[in-house]
């Protein structure tokens, strides 16, 4: 396939891929993974991202990450990890940027409340949701339901959900280990999310400087920053010393992933695929540095007062709105009501409210519970 040549012969090619559920002829232009890249950017629950809990609510800073942001970040990381190993960056790309996309408002605590309230159903799991955002709630093209999308992007998604037991799992799964390109985006994913969790608990007044000194991660990257800018002004402390984290970690990556590589004489995706382990993974020292730092996170940011706070509000809201749902889902939106005659309603009230932003749901709250709210 044409751009194709340079990859590596364990990289996945368009020309290799299982196509997409519902064929559709050849784009003028465009091979498959930028057109899968493309349709999630232009998607409604991509654009939601943007107003969607990271780990604070979109109240507490204008400059802390959402969802959309910290999507955004995992896709450059995870590009330029592609790049290197000469792996396919249209296929990385689009599995980033769809890997998020299942996530309900309020974050973790808004996955908690809805799976409680769908407890009936099966519960619910933000990877499963993604499928079904990208397989059947997205209504953009005429001649399908969700967006289509390649089977190798959907494949990543259902080999990331830690429930493998779902039956609309069962048609990804029993190939052996992920593609590369999706092991990229995992390992991207968790360097990201814990290093930008401390930039914004840190912006936020969570913890501060002296906090970071017990976390050896933290320090060291510090020192390697203070080697590199001895004269380094308060300003621009911290973005560097976040900048020299992130660095540190994907330099790590690459190098682990090169030795295993050879290690494992991995020459083809079929040796790839029966790999006893993971190949994209960061080396010893960093895996233990991460461990304690992602200790620390769980214990001093992801456990503040202020965090559990918001956390507790988000849960309250989302349980409220499916209990007055669920009773009367006379109030749900036309398109949502269409759906109940196929599914449980608490299926199709659990999908409305897994596809709301925070703010919307907020509102959506007070709409339905303060009698001089407008309507």
């Amino acid at each position: 396939m044409m751009g194709e040549e340079h990859l590596a012969p364990y990289a996945m090619r368009t020309e290799f891929s299982k196509g997409r559920l519902h064929p559709e002829p050849e784009h003028a232009y465009r091979t498959l993974y930028p057109r899968d890249r493309d349709r999630i950017v232009h998607s409604t629950a991509f654009r939601r991202l943007m107003h969607k809990t990271q780990v604070l609510v979109n109240q507490a800073s204008d400059h802390h990450r959402t969802r959309l942001t910290h999507t955004l970040e995992v896709a450059q990381i995870s590009r330029t990890i592609a790049r290197q190993l000469n792996l396919n960056e249209d296929l990385t790309e689009a599995i980033a940027l769809e890997h998020d996309l299942g996530h309900p408002p309020f974050g973790h605590a808004g996955e908690a409340a809805l799976n409680d309230c769908l407890s009936a159903e099966g519960g619910f799991e933000h990877n499963h949701h993604g499928l079904r955002i990208v397989t059947l709630l997205e209504y953009r093209y005429a001649d399908f339901p969700g967006l289509n999308l390649s089977h190798e992007v959907l494949e990543a998604q259902a080999m990331h959900s830690p429930k493998r037991d779902a039956p609309e799992l069962a048609r990804f799964l029993g190939v052996g280990q992920p593609l590369l390109e999706a092991q990229i985006v995992d390992a991207a994913d968790s360097l990201a999310y814990d290093t930008h969790d401390i930039d914004d608990a840190l912006s936020l007044g969570l913890i501060g400087p002296d906090d970071l000194g017990q976390v050896a991660f933290w320090r060291l990257a510090v020192e390697r920053m203070r080697r590199k800018h001895p004269r380094i002004g308060a300003l621009q402390f911290q973005p560097a010393a976040v900048r020299s984290l992130i660095d540190w970690q994907v330099t790590d990556l690459l190098e682990e992933t090169r030795r295993n590589l050879e290690c494992e004489r991995i020459r083809s995706i079929e040796q790839v695929r029966r790999c006893p382990r993971l190949l994209v993974v960061p080396g010893e020292e960093v895996r233990a540095l991460k461990k304690e730092l992602e200790a620390f996170l769980r214990e001093r940011v992801y456990r503040h007062f202020r965090v559990l706070r918001m956390a507790h509000k988000g849960r309250r809201i989302l349980e409220a709105l499916f209990t007055e749902y669920s009773r009367h889902p006379e109030q749900l939106p036309n398109r949502y009501r269409q759906r109940l005659h196929s599914l449980p309603a608490a299926r199709v009230v659990g999908d409305y409210l897994a596809g709301m932003t925070d703010r919307y749901a907020q509102d959506e709250y007070l709409r339905l519970f303060q009698p001089y709210s407008p309507l």
